[in-house]
């Protein structure tokens, strides 16, 4: 098959393409890079114009202003001519419904093109999107990337970007894309559990990691436990990192003779992966049900995260608690005490090592969860 994945932001549809492509498939990915992160993509359409200095600066008073994003008028541009490239394929997947990253009028836009030429659309439940917004703001789950607005609404501004999706124009745009989608896959629990219940929701895949690229990282024997805590810092209240701040700086004090913190911003993807690879501990993220795919990536060379592993995660899995992974609880005692046992029982660092690369192998292989995708959009 011929098939277009729209929309980069996490590594997701860079290994998802890599699956397709080892099952015989010709695979187009189309995307920014996703700023700093830099993944690769197939065809590259990001803001570059106004992300010179002092162009920069004039689009965000004209945003702040009036509401108009020239950096998204710029993407919309550059894809209107791209669009001859983006169609006939038997199958496009929507990264999210903002899969071009442009305003609703936009993206409504540039969408029509995609559904009216070619086969067949998917929706990914991946990333903010009306419904899972909504559901967060309706307080269904116990904890979400909204609990840092609900606890202090002082954050609201912090929370301008993610708050959008509850508006009029958003809610439209996840009623036309709904429409028009043959279908719609979610990529863990938190994306599938606001889904549940959705017409076309044919239910989620859990996410594809390249296990042959990410083969577990032996690191050379060392008197210290490295500890590696990467901030994205767009995301860094909803990712919860001021738990994991404060619980770093207690343990460092702690276990100063013990450890080794390595702490990295907004870093290059690859950058990223190789500090990884040189750590035995990842903090990762607070508020989630299941990992991310940074985590999963983490968890694939063998390394002990702290990160979404809920309850509910344990039971579809049928694990046991702290087995493959560390659920990352928006409390820094919890958190000093799981890093404690950790460091006070190196072993149990070795076998959580070893589960995570296991558990990676049966439930994430890219290869196997790009035939479930194929198996998804061939019913």
């Amino acid at each position: 098959m011929k098939i277009l994945l729209i929309g980069e932001y996490s590594n997701l549809h860079n290994s998802l393409k890599q699956g397709l492509q080892e099952n015989g498939h010709t695979v187009t990915l189309l995307g920014s890079g996703d700023g700093f992160k830099n993944y690769d993509v197939d065809i590259l359409i990001k803001s570059s114009l106004f992300e010179k200095k002092i162009l920069k600066i004039i689009a965000k008073i004209i945003d702040k202003l009036t509401g108009i994003s020239l950096n998204e008028f710029e993407i919309f541009i550059k894809s209107i001519f791209k669009l001859n490239n983006l169609k006939g394929f038997d199958i496009v997947q929507l990264i999210n419904e903002r899969g071009f990253r442009t305003s609703p009028f936009m993206e409504k836009i540039l969408l029509k093109h995609i559904f009216r030429n070619n086969k067949k659309v998917f929706l990914l439940a991946c990333g903010v999107d009306f419904t899972s917004v909504s559901y967060s703001y309706e307080r269904k789950f116990k904890y979400s990337i909204l609990t840092p607005y609900f606890e202090d609404n002082s954050l609201k501004s912090e929370y301008k970007q993610t708050l959008k999706y509850l508006s009029s124009s958003y809610s439209k745009l996840s009623e036309y894309v709904k429409k028009n989608v043959v279908g719609i896959i979610s990529s863990d629990l938190d994306y599938h559990l606001p889904y549940v219940g959705t017409e076309k929701y044919l239910g989620m895949i859990p996410n594809p990691v390249n296990i042959d690229k990410l083969k577990k990282t032996i690191v050379k024997k060392r008197d210290k436990i490295y500890i590696l805590h990467a901030i994205n810092s767009k995301n860094k209240i909803k990712k919860g990192n001021r738990f994991f701040n404060d619980s770093l700086s207690i343990i460092e004090k702690k276990y100063y003779k013990k450890i080794k913190i390595i702490r990295t911003i907004d870093k290059p993807y690859l950058e990223h992966l190789k500090n990884v690879k040189d750590c035995d501990i990842i903090m990762d993220q607070v508020y989630a049900y299941d990992q991310g795919y940074n985590a999963l990536e983490a968890m694939a060379l063998g390394k002990v995260v702290f990160t979404g592993a809920e309850d509910k995660w344990l039971e579809l899995y049928n694990l046991k608690e702290d087995s493959v992974a560390i659920n990352a609880l928006p409390n820094v005692s919890k958190i000093v005490e799981k890093l404690s046992w950790l460091i006070e029982n190196p072993i149990h660092l070795e076998n959580i090592s070893k589960n995570a690369r296991k558990f990676i192998m049966k439930h994430h292989d890219y290869k196997n969860i790009a035939l479930k995708y194929i198996s998804s959009w061939e019913k």
